[in-house]
């Protein structure tokens, strides 16, 4: 265990062998997941710093800001790291849909035993 790390008040993200951390995004009004993204050192930096919520592709390699060519960005309203830094919930308002299809959400579709369902 790594007391400083998962009790202390310095942030420290624990990334992957990528240099990535996973980031769950939910949605300041209906509390509806919205998306599951990557972060590195700098889109980690760059969304505190602006309060717009960044990622880094691992299809593409590169850092890339959530709505850039949509215009659908998502403000940060609360960030939080869990108990040993390796993940970070942002609580955002979203400027539009949050999925490139269109949805608000990236989880439109529910997983059933004969197979899926839009919801």
């Amino acid at each position: 265990m790594d007391k400083e790390r998962e009790t202390g008040l310095m942030l420290d993200p624990k990334y992957d062998a990528s240099g990535l951390v996973t980031v769950a995004v939910t949605d300041s009004h209906s509390k509806d997941v919205l998306m599951i993204g990557h972060m590195n050192a700098e889109a980690l930096r760059k969304t505190v710093t602006s309060d717009i919520v960044h990622f880094f592709s691992r299809s593409r390699q590169k850092l890339w800001m959530k709505g850039e060519t949509s215009g659908n960005l998502l403000h940060v309203v609360d960030m939080r790291v869990d108990c040993d830094q390796d993940a970070l919930w942002i609580v955002a308002k979203p400027a539009g849909p949050t999925c490139h299809t269109g949805a608000s959400s990236c989880f439109y579709r529910r997983v059933k035993k004969d197979g899926l369902e839009h919801i």
